[in-house]
């Protein structure tokens, strides 16, 4: 099987994920277009629930499996990588099908209980299936990452976007006549179809990966009987549960946090339909762009654990320290531009990207917690890779604890309303931020050079003067024009300004490149 080092391996998730990103946006942009912010409400308000059942069913078992068939691999025991492989199948086909049989007859009861407007019963009866699919790839996935081959978890991705993108907005606008809660469900099929083809994608790899490692000599026996095999199933399960603890703190906050929303805009006096408007502009709108470039963040995180996995098991805390720092600073340096232009241009991007100028007051607030959200996937990542998921569970906990206490006091109050919402969760993931580093910071004795963070601050001043300039300076009637060229005149300022201070050099740039190269060819 091709393996990748953990910068190649970046770039392949990183290029799978900017293209994702890129044509993800599409049905981000249409879809609201085709059926408003309140089908957006409809569509959206079901996944919180979907992301609770998908938590335990997968949470930490791609982790696991990739640790694990990491840690197999080294020792050259292809025996116990079939049969960590195997059993985690077992385990993820056993829990995806009860999830997913008890979520579908459970649906009217859950829908009615949990969510103000009933007409989301369509969407979630239609999101069920996605439990079963995405259960058995996250196994499949866990497996190549162990593997150190990202190839298949980039392809997959990739094929799963470019279906999703025809079948959501295909679906949503056949169905459109009969209502918006009919357009909303087919969204939701659309988003099952491009899971089923991922999961093509990813079994036709595996087999066609699977006749490749048929050894052609003797292979290595493993010392594997029924008591082997009970070990690494407590392995596995060692492994998982407390990455799945961690992230279901997370995942129960978001669910939590979009029936809180919902049911304090109604005690502000929001009326349903706007209250399921207001929400789906927060989560199918501002989300979506605060989120785009964390495709980088994703990728090194990915990337990560089994790197540091490796290095961990080896005692080798050079290592450690240099990738951490290695995506540390790449999450810093490439978010900061972003994080700049939707701070200055939030009310033009949601204006061209959603027609929907009057979402961006929520954008521009949230802006400044992007850095914090690039930061914190390669934090988390590596608490996990150094078996330290305790750890980001209390983190985690903590911060879901104060967002959904702000939410509470502050969404229900009639002078914030939804922007009471937009406070409790920037908050909250500044907090979970800065506790993941304190963490890390301790148990590694880490610490990142100050004057980098200095000269991304000088970096990110100078491009969103820039920014500001070029956009609201009426040098040309077209709002468009001065859009575009603001966007651009304020990436090319940072990074001649980075360049200046030598955030970066010549060297970091020529190598990019060549990489860039290398990953074409």
């Amino acid at each position: 099987m091709t393996k990748q080092s953990f910068i190649k391996g970046t770039l392949i998730l990183l290029a799978a994920g900017i293209v994702n990103r890129i044509l993800g946006f599409i049905p981000r942009i249409t879809l609201p277009r085709v059926i408003g912010a309140e089908g957006i409400g409809l569509y959206q308000m079901g996944y919180p629930f979907l992301i609770v059942i998908l938590t335990i069913v997968t949470g930490g078992i791609p982790i696991a499996v990739a640790k694990l068939v990491a840690a197999a691999e080294a020792e050259g025991d292809e025996a116990k990588v079939r049969s960590i492989f195997r059993m985690t199948m077992a385990l993820s086909i056993v829990l995806s099908s009860v999830f997913t049989v008890g979520t579908y007859f459970g649906a009217r009861r859950i829908t009615e209980y949990l969510f103000t407007d009933d007409r989301v019963y369509l969407t979630f009866l239609c999101m069920t299936p996605i439990i079963f699919v995405v259960g058995i790839s996250a196994v499949f996935r866990g497996y190549f990452q162990g593997r150190h081959n990202m190839i298949p978890t980039a392809l997959s991705q990739v094929v799963e976007t470019i279906v999703r993108i025809v079948t959501v907005l295909a679906f949503a606008y056949l169905m459109l006549p009969y209502g918006i809660e009919y357009a909303a469900a087919g969204a939701m099929v659309g988003v099952l179809a491009g899971e089923i083809c991922a999961f093509l994608v990813l079994m036709l790899l595996y087999r066609q990966a699977r006749k490749r490692e048929q050894p052609a000599g003797p292979v290595k026996k493993s010392k594997m009987g029924a008591f082997s095999r009970i070990s690494n199933l407590k392995q596995i399960i060692t492994l998982a549960l407390p990455v799945t603890g961690s992230k279901l703190v997370g995942s129960c906050s978001y669910l939590l946090e979009s029936i809180l929303i919902v049911h304090c805009l109604a005690a502000a006096g929001v009326a349903t339909n706007m209250a399921t408007a207001q929400y789906g502009a927060l989560q199918g709108m501002v989300m979506p762009v605060l989120l785009l470039p964390s495709a980088l963040t994703y990728s090194l995180a990915v990337s990560l654990i089994p790197s540091l996995s490796e290095a961990s098991a080896l005692g080798d805390m050079k290592t450690i320290h240099k990738r951490l720092h290695q995506s540390l600073k790449l999450a810093l340096v490439t978010g900061a531009p972003f994080a700049v232009i939707m701070y200055v241009l939030a009310e033009p991007i949601c204006l061209y990207m959603y027609g929907q100028a009057g979402v961006g007051p929520m954008l521009k607030m949230m802006a400044p917690a992007a850095l914090f959200i690039y930061f914190q996937a390669p934090l988390q990542a590596a608490l996990q890779a150094l078996e330290r998921p305790g750890s980001a569970l209390v983190n985690t906990l903590a911060g879901s604890t104060v967002k959904l206490l702000l939410i509470y006091m502050l969404a229900s109050n009639p002078e914030f309303g939804i922007l009471g919402a937009v406070v409790a969760i920037t908050i909250n993931i500044m907090l979970v931020t800065v506790l993941h580093w304190n963490s890390i910071a301790r148990l590694l004795k880490f610490s990142m050079n100050a004057g980098d963070f200095l000269k991304v601050g000088l970096s990110m001043a100078a491009a969103g003067m820039t920014c500001q300039l070029v956009m609201f300076t009426l040098w040309t009637g077209s709002g468009m024009i001065r859009f575009l060229a603001a966007c651009c005149a304020g990436m090319v300022v940072y990074l001649l300004v980075a360049m200046l201070l030598k955030l970066f050099d010549r060297s970091d740039v020529f190598r990019l490149f060549w990489l860039g190269k290398r990953f074409v060819k």
